[in-house]
């Protein structure tokens, strides 16, 4: 079997990024990256690495320490719950979609487990090299945490909402 072939396998095998060009306009679409300097994109994209995983395969698992923020390239992912012994299937993410930022910063386990759909390329950033940054350039590690901050606001306040339907219905 080939490098490309286990790395396809999804068993977390990560590799690096030849060229910035490759990522960059998907990095620009990334909410987490909002606000980054060419300088500080540079910066970013020598810590980022790439994965692979066929579908079907578990990106991660409920209850497991989370270790990686992670980019949707191509395919899709989704995150899926166990409520009772029952799969509840909450989200999809799709290509130029981040998940797992914040239980990085939250440091509390995977309340869910997020499995490939389809064939899936992802970017990852891996909890060790956000962290790294805390000591290489303060102000993007700042910029990082704040934008990590507003997105789980956002999607706080559509679970919200969400909240809010279903107990007005009954």
């Amino acid at each position: 079997m080939s490098d490309e072939e286990k790395q396809f396998d999804g068993e977390k095998q990560l590799s690096p990024f030849l060229d910035i060009e490759d990522v960059l306009p998907i990095l620009s679409k990334i909410s987490i990256f909002a606000g980054l300097s060419r300088k500080q994109l540079d910066t970013l994209f020598r810590l980022l690495e790439k994965a692979r995983y066929k579908a079907g395969k578990h990106v991660f698992n409920e209850g497991e320490q989370p270790s990686h923020i992670y980019i949707v390239t191509s395919g899709s992912v989704k995150l899926v719950a166990n409520a009772n012994q029952t799969p509840l299937e909450l989200i999809v993410f799709e290509e130029g979609q981040c998940f797992g930022e914040t239980s990085v910063i939250g440091i509390l386990p995977h309340d869910a487990t997020a499995i490939s759909v389809e064939d899936t390329e992802l970017i990852v950033l891996s909890r060790k090299a956000l962290l790294s940054v805390f000591k290489v350039d303060l102000e993007l590690f700042s910029i990082l945490i704040l934008n990590i901050a507003r997105e789980a606001c956002r999607r706080l306040h559509k679970t919200d909402e969400i909240l809010m339907h279903y107990v007005l219905r009954k």
